[in-house]
């Protein structure tokens, strides 16, 4: 036998050994990619290689989703079952956004049983779940999210934080973004996840002991002995035989921000290889573009221009100044990245054409536009602030309210000032505002199921507002004209021009009173003070109108159809509530969902604050934690008398303010005078 031969059957012994310790062990998959050019991905939705070799899964187009994955499964465990095999990664990433506040929605790693994510959302749910499978064990999806906007319907600890999530988008634990320094005090040091720099991350999970550790640190650090997470977690129940590893994430509407993998390395049964961080590409680099050409050797040539050009090129110039004047003090330079320039508003509007307007009401008229560079459609509110008084506080708390973040509110993006008006830039909602859907003959009628939809996405931002965020937030006027519809008929709270910040657990101030007749609560007309039950008041009567299609308050001869009157009247004949819908829903509708809304409308609406259920056990209500009877009982407590208690509250204000029938209140004065001297 020559050596070839036996050359030969050592390899195929050596073979043979291989696949005997596959079986019972799986296979030593592994790769790593120092940086992604020439590599074999496959990518769905935005993501893409650049020509440097970058993969980029996310860039600004809104509400879109990046997918990267291998293009190969990987198995994860044996063919009969069992544990799953220990595996690790590590992968360098970078989130970067124009002025590192407020990006998108972060980066996912993922193991799933499929690529492409069929049914994903993009937004909050990072391209990865939907609304109906959200946490479902059929998922069977094992995903580390380093996410970068606080999200309560999932319960997020912060705006950066890492977080292991099984199946859905509630953690099974998170902590924010950081490490542990080795040696001496075990330090932790924060990393912010949006700065625009690269760092890396470490995911092991080891099979024998059943255990899950992800540990993040800055680039080019070792990596710390310490993980930020570990947990005891068997992957047996989550991860099928066969899986994909890869990427995920995703867009909103304007949350949005360019998500880099710089470098990626796997390995099954094994210690996975690190990366060679001096190979991994370059990011872009951020800031203002190289000044042209152009322009260093236009302004030489300048200067031979003739007398008389430059004559005209003045007088241009002051015209121009004059059309686009602002009124900039030097308090506001602080609020720089939430103004926006006149110009800039201008154009977007078109001049401010009556072509592009969306609606006139009591606070101003809004109009449609497109951003001129961006090319975002915005929508923006035009209102007048003649007076001086109060301006400084009413934009610290303009950009405050900027700064809320919730999937059921309208974004308010900045403000500008302009001689006497006040410009407010907001998020522009396709479909319009929820009203139009609902009175007087509507071209689209919505199906019960699209309003239920509606109602629980405002209940949900409403307790956002009030419990959710840094400082309480009193909106003051909720109402149907107020609830804007995203692209898929989402219901998003807007029009923050009323509203009130304060601080938890303070009580707050006497204010001017303003809002909508019908919605204003009795107190409030009395007192002056918004608080948390003014605003359930207003939510109640916006229960009412989603479900009977009626406006709180309708001129029928000579009297007015009070809305909770008239509805309380049918719950009172003996449980015929229903009677009450809207007959526009025919016969297609819940009626448990339906008498559920109406109930709750009532109790909402009742004149004493103290028996108003709080945003919170409104929303567990209307997600069915909290059964329908405890409503119907506390109908029944105070069932004498409602009518008389209402109505009294009503009657008052109307015998005060005669002239606000049908109207928002502050508009007996100007807006400026009802907003800023004191109305805020």
């Amino acid at each position: 036998m020559d050596f070839v031969a036996l050359a030969t059957i050592s390899e195929l012994l050596l073979a043979l050994v291989f696949l005997q310790v596959g079986a019972g062990s799986g296979e030593a998959i592994g790769f790593t990619f120092n940086g992604f050019r020439s590599v074999n991905l496959d990518l769905d939705g935005i993501a893409e290689i650049t020509q440097n070799g970058l993969l980029r899964l996310t860039n600004e187009t809104k509400q879109m989703m990046g997918h990267a994955f291998y293009p190969n499964p990987v198995r994860f465990k044996n063919s009969n079952g069992g544990s799953v095999f220990s595996f690790s990664t590590t992968f360098v990433f970078a989130i970067t956004s124009k002025d590192q506040v407020g990006g998108g929605h972060g980066i996912a790693f993922v193991v799933a049983p499929q690529r492409g994510l069929p049914g994903a959302l993009p937004s909050t749910y990072f391209g990865l779940f939907n609304g109906s499978n959200n946490g479902n064990a059929t998922n069977h999806v094992f995903a580390v999210e380093l996410d970068t906007v606080r999200s309560p319907e999932f319960q997020d600890i912060d705006d950066n934080h890492v977080g292991i999530d099984i199946n859905g988008l509630v953690s099974a634990i998170s902590a924010p973004a950081g490490y542990y320094v080795d040696g001496g005090d075990g330090k932790f040091e924060n990393l912010t996840l949006i700065s625009g720099q690269p760092m890396q991350v470490w995911v092991d999970y080891d099979g024998m002991e059943k255990r899950i550790d992800v540990t993040l640190a800055p680039f080019k650090a070792v990596k710390p002995s310490t993980p930020l997470l570990s947990m005891s977690l068997d992957l047996s129940t989550v991860v099928k035989e066969n899986m994909f590893v890869g990427f995920s994430s995703s867009t909103g509407s304007f949350l949005f921000s360019r998500n880099y993998i710089l470098g990626w390395s796997f390995q099954m049964n094994g210690q996975v290889q690190g990366l060679e961080l001096s190979k991994l590409p370059d990011l872009p680099r951020l800031g203002k573009k190289p000044t042209s050409k152009l322009l260093t050797i236009g302004v030489p040539v300048m200067c031979l221009f003739s007398v008389s050009v430059l004559i005209s090129g003045l007088v241009y110039y002051v015209r121009t100044k004059r059309k686009y004047a602002e009124v900039l003090e030097d308090w506001e330079l602080d609020y720089g990245p939430h103004r926006f320039k006149y110009k800039d508003l201008y154009i977007a509007t078109r001049g401010f054409r009556d072509q592009e307007l969306l609606g006139t009401g009591g606070f101003g008229t809004v109009y449609r536009g497109i951003l001129p560079t961006s090319k975002f459609e915005i929508a923006v509110k035009r209102i007048s602030h003649n007076s001086r008084q109060g301006i400084r506080e009413f934009v610290a708390e303009i950009v405050s309210i900027g700064r809320l973040r919730h999937r059921n509110l309208v974004t308010l993006l900045g403000y500008c000032r302009r001689k006497g008006e006040l410009l407010l830039v907001y998020d522009y909602m396709p479909n319009g505002s929820l009203d139009k859907y609902l009175f007087n003959q509507p071209k689209v009628t919505l199906s019960w199921t699209q309003r239920f939809r509606v109602i629980k996405g405002v209940a949900s931002g409403l307790l956002y507002l009030h419990e959710g965020w840094d400082q309480v937030v009193i909106h003051r006027d909720i109402k149907a004209s107020n609830v804007l519809l995203d692209a898929e008929l989402n219901g998003r709270l807007g029009d923050f021009g009323l509203a009130r910040l304060y601080d938890h657990g303070t009580d707050p101030q006497t204010t001017h009173v303003v809002g909508t007749l019908g919605y204003l609560a009795p107190e409030h007309t009395r007192t002056g003070r918004a608080t948390k039950a003014t605003d359930v008041f207003a939510f109640g009567a916006f229960l009412l109108e989603v479900a009977t299609g009626r406006r709180p308050i309708e001129a029928r001869g000579t009297e007015d159809l009070i809305l909770v009157d008239w509805v309380y009247s049918c719950w009172s004949k003996g449980g015929a509530i229903l009677e009450a819908r809207d007959p526009n829903l025919g016969d297609e509708f819940v009626a448990k969902e339906v008498e559920l809304v109406l109930k709750l409308g009532l109790v909402c609406s009742h004149a004493e604050p103290e028996v108003r259920p709080t945003m919170r056990q409104v929303v567990q209500y209307l997600e069915g934690d909290m059964p329908i009877q405890h409503l119907s009982s506390s109908l029944d407590i105070y069932s004498s008398g409602f009518r008389n208690k209402h109505r009294v509250g009503f009657d008052d204000f109307v015998m005060s303010y005669p002239s606000s029938m049908d109207k928002d209140f502050s508009t007996s004065s100007t807006v400026a005078d009802s907003i800023l001297s004191g109305g805020r």
